[in-house]
């Protein structure tokens, strides 16, 4: 489901005071590190993930990744933090 601008922009304020739920370390995008994240996006919907990438193209392709394995949408990305969001039809807490 894409989302439209205005809801992108709801997601992002409400990204704001979040603190980011997991970090991703020297050992890059792990299975474990994957299943963290799926696990946060299923409770909390809207998560902030700490990236620690070599380079900009190396963050890119992390990011990418995350929101493919994890069926989320990119909401933002600002320097090594990027917001995803997938909406859980139990909660609907950003709907």
């Amino acid at each position: 489901m894409a989302l439209s601008n205005q809801q992108k922009k709801k997601l992002k304020s409400a990204a704001h005071a979040l603190k980011p739920i997991v970090r991703l370390g020297q050992s890059g995008l792990t299975a474990g590190v994957l299943d963290e994240i799926e696990l946060a996006i299923d409770h909390h919907e809207l998560v902030k993930v700490k990236i620690t990438a070599e380079d900009r193209d190396d963050k890119k392709a992390i990011i990418q990744n995350i929101a493919e394995k994890t069926s989320s949408d990119i909401i933002q990305c600002i320097g090594f933090t990027a917001v995803f969001y997938r909406e859980n039809k139990d909660k609907k807490a950003y709907s």
